[in-house]
């Protein structure tokens, strides 16, 4: 019997953790693979001082801390390193999640982003050397240029993005003007609104598994997600799931998630460089028995059968489908598909979910119907919303994820 041990790198998060782990014990995986009897077991990774040479005991880390924190995330690059751990998101294209480097990354590859440029800080940092520097290098520029160049309505947001934090809408120069002013130390973007929209859609991708949904933004965070189908028609939908699919090959993020507006039959992704992806059950609530069944089912087949874990991101191979001249953008997002499908190894994925967890997703279903969930959604529910609310809330959460099991059911 060959036990992987599976670590949790986690912040304040407990809902889709514990969910995790409580699904993991009902499938019971013993994989038949290679000659040996697989098992998996889970622990939550703590944070202690280590020797970079000491072993590592994991043989797989789902990581939501590293972004944040810097001795988690340094020792996410010595097991990327020494190590032979698998971790679904790439340390070393952290920086990326900053959505700059995204961003430059999608418009290379041509997708629709909408003009994005990127402003000075108003406030300089904190820096002794920066005055002077400042001082004989940086140019004054006209910020009301810049507003006509975008285009109003436009966005000024943190280039590092976090959860719509401190992103405000700009109608006129004025409002720019104000936004910038109170940015202070932020680096800000602005970029070109994308309104009177058909669809505003947020995926989540897991591997080479892909969940888009139809997505409200202005709605409370645990009304914006809609259950709906259908909402896309199939070309739109195949663009917007290869796109969610390229980012995450591109970037080496196996746990993603991206924003794509669609205005006027055409994809405009907005936001793409989520590699801590919301995994809340009070957020996806519909979503959520997909998401958790989806890691699952993405780690036990790369601790099992060994994937090895990919740091080099071979952009080069992206860029010769970019500059082709020879292919039509049909062609070229045909050929993105092959190549993150190949990237995620589709097809052994998909025999090995047939051949060893074909009860999965009925197993994820006897899990969401039982008392244990229920008493994880109540608690979950009592822990994020205030007393008054929790009677309604704890019936409508209900009632979702017993409509995603009789959808399941069918």
């Amino acid at each position: 019997m060959v036990t992987h041990l599976i670590g949790l790198l986690l912040g304040t998060e407990d809902d889709w953790p514990t969910a995790f782990e409580q699904y993991l014990r009902r499938l019971k995986p013993q994989i038949r693979h290679a000659g040996d009897t697989h098992e998996v077991a889970t622990e939550r990774v703590t944070i202690e001082p280590f020797d970079l040479r000491q072993p590592v005991r994991h043989a797989l880390v789902i990581d939501r801390l590293a972004y944040w924190y810097d001795h988690p995330r340094e020792w996410l690059k010595k097991l990327a390193l020494l190590d032979h751990a698998y971790l679904l998101n790439n340390p070393f294209t952290f920086q990326s999640m900053e959505k700059h480097a995204a961003f430059c990354a999608a418009m290379r590859l041509g997708f629709d982003v909408p003009a994005t440029w990127l402003l000075p800080h108003k406030v300089p940092p904190e820096n002794e050397r920066f005055a002077p520097t400042a001082a004989r290098y940086n140019r004054a520029f006209d910020l009301d240029a810049v507003g006509e160049r975008v285009g109003y309505p436009a966005y000024m947001k943190p280039f590092h993005g976090g959860g719509w934090v401190n992103v405000t809408r700009i109608g006129s120069p004025e409002e720019l003007h104000r936004a910038y002013d109170a940015s202070g130390r932020e680096l800000m973007h602005l970029q070109a609104g994308v309104e009177e929209y058909e669809v505003f859609t947020r995926g989540l991708a897991i591997g080479p598994q892909t969940m888009v949904a139809r997505y409200d933004p202005t709605r409370p965070l645990h009304l914006r997600y809609q259950v709906d189908h259908g909402f896309l028609t199939p070309r739109l939908g195949q663009e917007i799931v290869t796109f969610g699919l390229l980012v995450g090959a591109f970037f080496r993020w196996e746990f993603n998630s991206f924003e794509v507006i669609v205005r006027d039959q055409r994809t405009f992704p907005i936001d793409f460089a989520n590699a801590t992806p919301d995994m809340a059950l009070i957020s996806l609530h519909y979503y959520f028995p997909w998401a958790v069944a989806a890691l699952a089912k993405w780690s036990l087949f790369c601790v099992v059968t060994g994937r090895a874990m990919r740091l080099d991101q071979e952009i080069g191979r992206w860029y010769a489908v970019a500059d082709d001249p020879g292919l039509a953008w049909e062609e070229k997002l045909a050929a993105y598909r092959a190549q993150a499908e190949e990237y995620y190894e589709l097809d052994r994925f998909q025999e090995f979910c047939e051949r060893h967890l074909a009860h999965a997703d009925d197993c994820m279903r006897e899990y969401v119907e039982s008392d244990q969930f229920d008493h994880l959604l109540v608690t979950t529910v009592r822990r994020a919303f205030p007393a008054h609310e929790h009677d309604q809330l704890v019936a409508h959460y209900r009632g979702l994820l017993a409509a995603w099991a009789t959808d399941r059911g069918h």
